[in-house]
């Protein structure tokens, strides 16, 4: 067990690693977090800070001497440098999910042969490969680079033969076209599983993108019971099979007929689960830290229900709007840079009356902020 007054290290200095750093700080934790860049999110709320690259081997030797225990806010950590690391230093969650959740086609093969439904893929590494693969799945496809990209990046939709002049960058790397599923409702469960085997899971959220981007969170997810359960059921077998350790979030899609699909998973705190701060008994950062120290869960249940809007750079203009509301929780970030579709903070609305607080969102989120 790791009490409080020791020091956990946090690879990664983003926003992720800040809420971390805030949750295990109350908790009575000291923060090391390693970033190539100085002064970062986390940093600002760190007791150290080590500028180095993710693989420099003396960074990494000084977080793994300063730290009781390590964790990771992001998955694009290369997975070998975790792996290298966890010979000689505690960190709970292992390579493992990172290397899993870095590359799509190892993803999505492997969460098919524990038993779990995804999309129809193709793998394909070249233009012919690409048309071949079009003529089996059909119109409309997503092409997605099999490693990188976030947030709606490294990805085509391709609707009709027209799209395919899009793809001509993308495709000179390896890719997986995945077809495109008419879905019902984006949800997300965080489930979290300590060094001990405990397991729980947050309430299910339903989320909506713009852009690719996420862009509202509402809890709890306008579902029915039962699929509810089987979302939260399916999260607790995930983690199981997988024997992961940590905070893993799940997107799936709902379809029609209510069965469920894994879209990609996460092996980390994850943005669908920011409202659990204001909105739950436990917050999903509290949780990951009690996990990865071998503390007891903490209670998850929702307290009040929420929308999560998140803030982009175009967004910043609306803060005094938000701030007018007394059930608006706001969250910044502490990035220096503005920049149009990056996230800079989000807000969260709390309240008794579900869809008063869409409506609420819906009416803020319309307002001309040049009026």
């Amino acid at each position: 067990m790791i009490l409080p007054s020791q020091t956990i290290g946090i690879i990664g200095g983003g926003q992720l690693g800040r809420m971390l750093a805030i949750a295990a700080k109350q908790m009575g934790y000291q923060i090391a977090v390693l970033d190539p860049n100085k002064n970062g999110p986390c940093a600002q709320v760190a007791d150290y800070e080590i500028n180095t690259a993710f693989d420099d081997e003396l960074g990494l030797k000084q977080l793994s001497e300063i730290s009781a225990v390590i964790t990771y806010e992001f998955e694009n950590i290369p997975h070998h440098v975790v792996h290298v690391l966890q010979e000689k230093a505690m960190i709970p969650q292992g390579y493992k999910p990172l290397m899993i959740s870095q590359n799509r086609k190892l993803e999505k093969r492997t969460i098919n042969e524990k038993g779990f439904k995804t999309v129809d893929f193709c793998i394909v590494k070249d233009k012919v490969q690409l048309l071949n693969a079009i003529k089996q799945l059909g119109y409309p496809c997503v092409l997605k680079s099999t490693t990188g990209g976030y947030d709606g990046k490294g990805q085509v939709v391709l609707k009709t033969e027209d799209d395919l002049e899009k793809t001509d960058e993308l495709i000179k790397r390896q890719c997986i076209l995945e077809k495109y599923i008419h879905f019902k409702k984006e949800i997300s469960a965080i489930v979290v599983r300590s060094t001990k085997g405990e397991i729980d899971c947050f309430p299910i959220s339903e989320n909506i993108h713009v852009n690719n981007i996420l862009s509202q969170t509402i809890v709890p997810a306008r579902i029915r019971h039962q699929v509810e359960e089987k979302a939260r059921k399916l999260a607790i077998s995930f983690i199981r099979k997988f024997d992961f350790v940590g905070t893993v979030a799940i997107e799936m899609f709902l379809l029609e007929n209510d069965d469920i699909l894994i879209n990609e998973i996460a092996p980390r705190v994850h943005n669908s689960g920011h409202y659990s701060i204001d909105a739950c008994e436990t917050s999903q950062f509290e949780q990951h830290i009690r996990a990865i120290c071998g503390l007891k869960l903490g209670n998850t249940n929702l307290t009040q229900k929420a929308v999560m809007v998140n803030i982009l750079g175009q967004d910043i203009p609306r803060i005094p709007m938000f701030l007018k509301e007394d059930n608006c929780k706001l969250h910044l970030y502490g990035k220096a840079q503005i920049k149009e579709n990056r996230k800079m903070g989000h807000v969260t609305f709390i309240g008794d009356d579900q869809t008063r607080l869409i409506n609420q969102v819906n009416i803020l989120m319309r307002e001309d902020i040049n009026a």
